[in-house]
């Protein structure tokens, strides 16, 4: 709740596929009020020591005319006793364009909202720094994302009293790819696959209007997952042509939402079984005997799962202590290896017991020991999936 998160500014169309894929990023599009913030960087400007109007000798070439002035962001960073910045950052020429990109990068910190405003100003890490604003960039543009963070410095008093980091994500690289392919289009491309999956799989079902809601879900999850399950700070290689996508692959988001979706079902039968006399309702936990659980497998979702998952999410939030450098590192990956071990572990349990047995009164113990078991397991794919963002599918 204390870290803001600072997008690098996005091309043109970008925002909407990341609509698509339902994340909430703070745009700072602009508005009314960015005219108004541009004058006011501009202004600044004017009363900074570290910038200085453009004077072109003889021979020189000629600058772009959208050049305000130039910064000296190299003198500026050795002033603050700023450390971890690339030793190339030197002299900055500012133009319009980058005053946008600083005014929306504030526009995007006022859209954050925090639980306890406080926190800002409170959280801290053990070594006494507190951390309030994060870049997350590509490795790509970390180099123009470090002179804005400067730029925003030397403009903007309140940027003064924050801690800024940057969490750099590695390459994303196509494998043999034929064209330079787009956000947009690896999202279509994706949505068109797992269609064609679903098609090959449930038949004319899955070409109903009232799949569309669920295609879109498990497109979106196997993005994320095929994002998310890789470090942020190493290369992610995309197969277009991976056949994964399909609920059959288990090391993707949609084989996750399958899972989740079976124990849905699960519990829907057993409810249905129950209404129609076939069961008794399920007692509570306090009531049975759980040593009738035997399997190996049900004590490995306990053991595995279901003991660790308050640790596991503890990791995957926690900003570790920074450096004195600017970069940082985060668990971005731990929440997907998670889910993904813990449907391959589930699977096969599931594949092998039969959990909803004869309706002989011998066998409701086990049954109903079961039954909460896998309701536990139920309640972390849920509480997991949430992290991500993703609803959980009562069928597929």
């Amino acid at each position: 709740v204390g870290v803001c998160l600072v997008p690098a500014l996005a091309e043109e169309g970008s925002w909407e596929v990341l609509r698509q894929l339902r994340v909430d990023w703070p745009s700072g599009s602009g508005g009314s009020a960015l005219p108004d913030a541009v004058s006011a960087l501009k202004r600044a400007l004017g009363r900074s020591p570290c910038a200085a109007a453009c004077e072109q000798g003889p021979g020189a070439a000629a600058l772009p005319e959208d050049v305000v002035c130039k910064v000296r962001l190299k003198s500026f960073v050795e002033q603050q006793g700023l450390v971890g910045y690339d030793p190339n950052l030197d002299v900055l020429l500012v133009t319009e364009g980058k005053l946008r990109s600083v005014a929306e990068l504030q526009q995007a910190v006022l859209q954050c909202t925090v639980s306890n405003p406080a926190v800002l100003r409170t959280s801290c890490f053990p070594d006494g720094s507190c951390c309030s604003i994060v870049h997350v960039v590509s490795c790509e543009e970390e180099f123009q994302q470090q002179q804005l963070d400067l730029l925003w410095r030397i403009l903007d008093p309140g940027a003064h009293t924050v801690l800024q980091k940057h969490l750099v994500c590695g390459p994303v690289k196509v494998t043999n790819p034929s064209s330079p392919i787009g956000a947009d289009q690896y999202f279509q491309l994706r949505k068109h696959q797992m269609y064609e999956a679903s098609v090959m799989k449930y038949g004319e079902l899955a070409q109903d209007e009232a799949w569309t809601e669920v295609i879109d879900t498990l497109t979106v999850a196997a993005i994320r997952f095929e994002m998310l399950s890789t470090a942020h700070r190493s290369q992610i290689t995309l197969d277009l042509e991976d056949s994964s996508i399909s609920t059959k692959g288990t090391k993707s988001g949609a084989f996750v939402m399958y899972n989740c979706a079976r124990l849905a079902t699960l519990f829907d039968t057993y409810q249905r079984a129950v209404e129609r006399g076939m069961y008794p309702p399920l007692p509570p936990a306090s009531e049975l005997n759980f040593s009738c659980l035997r399997e190996e497998g049900e004590w490995l979702l306990l053991f595995n799962y279901l003991l660790p998952f308050p640790e596991v999410l503890q990791q995957a939030a926690q900003l570790p202590m920074p450096t004195k450098g600017i970069r940082i590192t985060a668990n971005t990956e731990t929440v997907c290896k998670f889910l993904i071990q813990l449907s391959m572990d589930f699977s096969s349990y599931y594949n092998r017991v039969h959990v909803l047995g004869e309706p002989f009164p011998h066998l409701f113990d086990q049954m109903f020991a079961r039954l909460h078991l896998l309701g536990a397991v139920r309640d972390v794919f849920h509480s997991a999936l949430a992290t991500l963002h993703l609803p959980p599918l009562s069928q597929i």
